[in-house]
């Protein structure tokens, strides 16, 4: 937390209070849910497919720029979608009360080097359970940023603006790196680990397969718009990644968000757990195609109270969840997005930074923060 705890106000009742309202919307939906829903997301998919293919079929004949401009733009938005509001979501199992096997949480696969059962340990059980906790969630700062002025500072931090840069590139490798915990599991003994040989051999035949489609299958069949097509797909899965990059680092790290300490959340209780979602994302304000285009993670606040609930209804529920921001005199963090992207690079500069003035830390604070 800042060093002025937003949330001191809120007395433990009216924190118990606020998670049952929370717990209210969020019932109010789920009994809600039908046909409507399901039709969203079947046609989605639909949607995305027949982009996919059109565009794939436009870079056959990439050797003409106007192909090769069209093929990478309309590739570009069908990874974008495949990922953000496809994949993301149906991983969180958001569509699996519709019991349709091929649109389900424990069958879907997506475009993506992170094979789906990692990425939803690392993403649904560890992230959203511990959003923001310095040494839990491994989202925070990706494991290479320094996130919080009361972290100690390194010579390495310096870097972290390219170091961000450079996994805004390759994304979803990093997302790979870091659902295999890759810092931690170099150390030579656990390596050999077999948990993590078998978790890292996955990660390598699904990164096989992905460059084998991106970048042998299709540029082949392009015959000799094999160049071409190569590197629109490049140019397509950068587009993704930092598009992808940018809107998760819009919902998690700009000013005004807050991290919180280890020892914060021991005997956290529904309300708190509810609280911590609130004042640890932030949202994207804009039109219905911005909301679309991030997967609905333009409601990041929303998402982490609720990320069961089916992505389409973000909007709605936004505005109840803005109303109890205020009822309850809490900052609803949001924002045009380069506005957030603005404030979250000018956070990872700062914070590569050494404090000018070090805050006064508790014993207990001072180890927590170092071993992160």
């Amino acid at each position: 937390m800042t060093a002025i705890d937003p949330t001191a106000h809120l007395a433990a009742e009216q924190i118990e209070e606020l998670g049952r309202e929370l717990d209210a919307i969020r019932d109010e939906v789920i009994a809600d849910r039908g046909e409507k829903d399901a039709a969203y997301i079947r046609k989605v998919i639909s949607a995305q497919r027949g982009l996919e293919l059109v565009s794939r079929g436009v870079l056959l004949f990439s050797i003409f720029p106007p192909a090769w401009i069209i093929g990478t733009a309309g590739l570009s938005v069908a990874k974008i979608m495949d990922n953000m509001e496809i994949g993301h979501n149906i991983l969180h199992g958001q569509w699996d009360w519709m019991r349709d096997p091929k649109i389900h949480s424990t069958t879907w696969e997506w475009d993506h080097v992170s094979p789906a059962d990692q990425w939803k340990h690392s993403h649904n059980e560890l992230h959203h359970t511990y959003t923001n906790v310095i040494g839990k969630d491994n989202d925070l700062g990706y494991g290479i940023m320094r996130v919080d002025e009361d972290q100690k500072w390194h010579p390495f931090h310096l870097g972290q603006p390219l170091w961000n840069f450079l996994n805004a590139c390759f994304f979803e490798y990093g997302i790979a790196a870091y659902d295999l915990e890759l810092g931690k599991n170099l150390h030579k003994r656990r390596r050999k680990n077999p948990e993590f040989r078998a978790r890292a051999k996955a990660v390598g035949r699904k990164i096989r397969k992905q460059v084998l489609k991106d970048y042998v299958i299709h540029p082949l069949l392009s015959g000799p718009s094999f160049l071409p097509t190569l590197a629109a797909t490049f140019t397509a899965n950068l587009v993704r990644n930092i598009w992808s990059h940018s809107v998760i680092m819009c919902g998690h790290f700009p000013e005004g968000v807050q991290v919180f300490e280890r020892r914060s959340i021991k005997d956290e209780t529904r309300g708190q757990w509810y609280l911590r979602q609130m004042m640890g994302s932030a949202n994207i304000s804009g039109s219905k195609a911005m909301h679309f285009m991030t997967g609905n993670l333009s409601h990041q606040i929303e998402h982490h109270l609720f990320p069961d609930l089916p992505s389409n209804r973000y909007a709605e529920v936004a505005v109840k969840v803005r109303a109890l921001f205020e009822k309850y005199e809490l900052e609803y963090v949001t924002g045009p997005l380069p506005k957030q992207v603005f404030s979250a690079w000018r956070k990872v500069f700062r914070l590569s930074l050494p404090n000018k003035k070090p805050k006064a830390k508790t014993p207990d604070r001072e180890q927590e923060l170092v071993a992160a």
